[in-house]
């Protein structure tokens, strides 16, 4: 009997656990070939809605979640794509909730996606808050939140974690036309060589993320940017 109620609360954990993502609408498909897929940037124009997907449960696996999306969004070759918040009675957007929600795809032509002011990510894990440095500048990051840092060409940053042995990483961006990503984790990750969502330029539990990927987590882990 015991092993029985062992196993069964073992079931019952994988069951709340377990999170499914579905192709809920397809307004329409489009034929590409582009491996990526980036947040959609709302001063393009020329942007076609092609459906949806919604996630269902909670997992701290975000990674695998990803993949689960961008399979979806490559079946109806969408390239691009953004929340899409559930409604209230009263039209109002719901706060975001990460066992539930839906995200719009779209597809935007790859001559049209143009660079930014580079930004410099840095996100936290999934499962505990982390104390990093920036440039020698402290911060606290939360689980599932990100911090920014404007990006000036040429300059050094150094991205550390607070802790005896802690890492570095050092980065000394070119320009800021695009942004960088970085993540702060006490597992050992092991690099994505698919090239959909891969991790890289690991240096022990500081390293650096996809673009797609990244963008992804933008989306669902909230901004600790502190004000100035």
């Amino acid at each position: 009997m015991k092993n029985l109620a062992i196993i069964f609360s073992v079931l019952c954990f994988q069951f709340w656990n377990a999170q499914n993502v579905y192709l809920i609408k397809v307004e329409k498909t489009n034929d590409n070939q582009d491996k990526f897929l980036y947040r959609k940037d709302d001063t393009l124009s020329e942007t076609i809605y092609l459906g949806e997907v919604e996630v269902q449960g909670f997992t701290k696996d975000d990674a695998g979640i990803f993949s689960l999306v961008y399979k979806k969004a490559k079946e109806i070759g969408a390239n691009a794509f953004a929340l899409k918040p559930f409604e209230n009675v009263d039209g109002t957007a719901q706060p975001f909730n990460p066992a539930n929600y839906k995200i719009a795809l779209y597809y935007t032509p790859k001559e049209k996606w143009i660079g930014k002011d580079g930004m410099l990510y840095v996100f936290a894990s999934s499962e505990k808050a982390q104390k990093i440095s920036v440039n020698q500048k402290d911060y606290t990051l939360q689980p599932r939140t990100f911090i920014k840092v404007k990006i000036v060409p040429g300059e050094i940053y150094t991205v550390s974690t607070k802790k005896l042995l802690g890492s570095t990483i050092k980065v000394q961006p070119k320009d800021n036309k695009d942004n960088m990503y970085f993540q702060i984790s006490s597992l050992k990750v092991k690099s994505d060589t698919s090239g959909n969502g891969g991790l890289n330029l690991k240096s022990g539990d500081v390293h650096g993320l996809e673009k797609s990927y990244a963008e992804f987590l933008s989306l669902i882990y909230k901004d600790d940017t502190p004000l100035k």
